[in-house]
């Protein structure tokens, strides 16, 4: 089984990859970071830091950010990104992640996303999309800082000292 992080780059993915990462050692199973990225579309990739705003598509610059940034918050995890066209609404995004998951049999996902899974949800939340598969067990990052579980906070520390590596 593997554990599933859908990866963006921003704090709460960050935070989200550290604790499955933490849980992944404890528990013996592999972690897979997957971003969805749709092609050619700069305002897209510079709007999720994953390119300087003003700068050319790169699809090769934006997988060696969050590829380091993945590296950077779990060592072990392997990095998937996947393509999707260029306009491709969030509905597309969250159905290729969902994929992805059935693909791997994943055993858990960990979403970082500061509404998903609540009652009220942003229709076009990707994490509310994924908080609602019934196939795994969904573990909501809600906070980038440190957790309440010892270990976790531990590792959420080392995630502040990355976090200065990454930005």
């Amino acid at each position: 089984m593997t554990f599933v992080v859908p990866f963006d780059g921003s704090d709460l993915a960050k935070a989200a990859l550290v604790r499955a990462g933490a849980f992944a050692t404890v528990l013996d199973e592999d972690v897979l970071a997957v971003t969805v990225i749709p092609k050619r579309n700069a305002d897209y990739a510079a709007n999720h830091g994953w390119i300087d705003p003003g700068s050319d598509y790169d699809l090769d610059t934006i997988l060696d950010r969050l590829g380091s940034q993945v590296e950077a918050c779990y060592p072990a995890a392997t990095f998937r990104h996947e393509l999707v066209d260029r306009y491709a609404p969030v509905g597309t995004i969250k159905n290729r992640l969902r994929r992805v998951i059935r693909e791997v049999d994943a055993s858990m996902v960990f979403v970082g996303s500061d509404n998903a899974g609540r009652m009220i949800t942003a229709l076009g939340s990707v994490g509310g999309g994924i908080a609602t598969g019934d196939d795994y067990d969904v573990v909501i990052v809600r906070r980038a800082g440190p957790s309440k579980v010892p270990l976790i906070d531990d590792v959420s520390t080392e995630l502040e000292d990355v976090e200065d590596l990454t930005d």
